[in-house]
């Protein structure tokens, strides 16, 4: 399915859950204690982009000040689900520089690239930035990696959730009723469209997180440069 095609179905597949007041509300988001931890390696926007996402949560925070909304220094896209988020995963368990290395040896001949960060899609229980690749160089960096995974005996469980050539970012999560539904959707739609920006990738990081993301609760394992072009 083209990618645009994909965030429009997500749309179209939560629109008439939103009309029917059918969000899905994040339980575990303000529990003290969470688990759930993973590795990922991961983009991160430029402050031109982060800017243009923050002015856009503010929006919609003025008006649901009850949701969670991912402060500046969490926002991501997410390149490559190493291990995705599970209970009681923890990093003394993983042989990281094993990991660092695998990916070295992965991203050693391949070259930045190009997002563009273009309007907004959903499901019932986040608000999502969809990003665009403007070449055939992510999927060429996700292959790579998957291929190298494959080919070791290291522990990897990819995320399965979004079709594996998606850009997006996630930036906001339902905890809380909506209480303005109607005009929450009608602010929705106001940037279904809008241009976020463009940037080249040209480092990623692999990080160890939790479920969200939270800054204080992400250590970096390893940074990777791309070749310029």
């Amino acid at each position: 399915m083209d990618l645009k095609d994909y965030y429009t179905k997500m749309w179209d597949d939560s629109l008439p859950k939103f009309e029917s007041n059918l969000f899905t509300y994040d339980a575990l988001i303000d529990l003290p204690v969470d688990t759930r931890r993973g590795m990922i390696l991961v983009a991160r926007p430029p402050e031109n982009v982060k800017k243009s996402i923050v002015a856009m949560l503010q929006d919609f925070q003025n008006l649901e000040p009850d949701q969670y909304y991912y402060p500046a220094t969490d926002f991501h896209l997410t390149i490559f689900s190493v291990i995705t988020c599970f209970e009681g995963f923890t990093l003394e368990a993983t042989e990281k520089e094993r990991y660092v290395d695998l990916l070295k040896n992965a991203l050693k001949e391949c070259n930045s690239f190009n997002i563009e960060f273009t309007g907004i899609t959903a499901s019932p229980g986040c608000l999502i930035i969809q990003g665009f690749p403007l070449d055939y160089k992510l999927e060429a960096i996700r292959s790579k990696i998957a291929d190298q995974l494959k080919q070791s005996e290291l522990q990897h469980n990819p995320d399965t959730r979004y079709q594996i050539q998606t850009a997006h970012s996630t930036v906001v999560r339902f905890k809380n009723t909506i209480c303005q539904p109607h005009l929450f959707i009608d602010k929705i739609k106001e940037y279904r469209s809008f241009n976020f920006g463009s940037f080249e990738v040209t480092e990623l990081e692999l990080i160890y997180n939790d479920w969200y993301h939270r800054n204080k609760n992400t250590k970096i394992l390893g940074k990777f440069n791309l070749k310029g072009v």
